[in-house]
């Protein structure tokens, strides 16, 4: 399984973990998501075909927060 990191904004409770979460999990492709309110970051694990950022992204946004790609630096 190969995952992507993506830096979450907006979120303040546990129900955004979950409403982040659930969005995520509905994107294809997507097998299982790890959302970390301290380090406001989702983990988004996937098999052989990467979920394309946009629509990471306007799942993430539909659900009411900003998602970044994780760059490392």
């Amino acid at each position: 399984m190969t995952e992507k990191i993506l830096i979450i904004e907006g979120m303040h409770c546990s129900g955004c973990v979950r409403s982040v979460t659930d969005a995520l999990k509905r994107v294809p492709g997507v097998q299982n998501v790890e959302v970390s309110l301290p380090e406001k970051r989702a983990v988004v694990f996937f098999d052989e075909t990467e979920p394309p950022f946009a629509d990471l992204n306007t799942a993430v946004a539909e659900a009411g927060y900003t998602a970044y790609e994780y760059a490392p630096a």
